[in-house]
């Protein structure tokens, strides 16, 4: 199985994939005389990866992703199906998640087949602020 954030995905003709900058941070920067103290709103828009390998499972599954934000508010679930073919044979869903990060620290995102957890992805969002000084007046 695979649970991760990417900023590319490649699949080719037969599933198999390639995944460019697997993430698990965000950095967020401001610099300038008037940064914001608190975190100005910034879109997450990367790849979700899910990849399973079927089992004993067979059919159309539905696969819920639920996203918890770091006060640990967990917000709707996002909802896809899977099918799978049972044994060895797998199924991956890829899908681009555009979410707003209005705060900074650690996000989870919990992955469910059926009404089964499978696992928790994490997302670590960071916010940095640089104070320049202002520049001299024209004179």
């Amino acid at each position: 199985s695979l649970a991760v954030f990417c900023e590319q995905v490649i699949e080719d003709k037969s599933n198999v994939l390639s995944l460019i900058r697997v993430v698990d941070r965000m950095q967020i920067s401001t610099e300038g005389p008037n940064a914001p103290a608190d975190m100005p709103p910034a879109m997450l828009n990367w790849f979700l990866v899910l990849s399973f390998k079927s089992g004993s499972a067979r059919g159309s599954e539905s696969v819920t992703i639920q996203p918890e934000l770091p006060s640990g508010l967990k917000l709707e679930p996002i909802s896809l199906s899977a099918h799978f073919e049972g044994g060895s044979r797998g199924t991956n869903i890829i899908s681009r998640l555009g979410m707003r990060l209005e705060m900074p620290g650690l996000y989870w995102f919990w992955v469910s087949v059926g009404n089964k957890l499978i696992t928790k992805i994490p997302l670590e969002v960071i916010y940095s602020r640089i104070v320049t000084p202002a520049p001299p007046p024209l004179q």
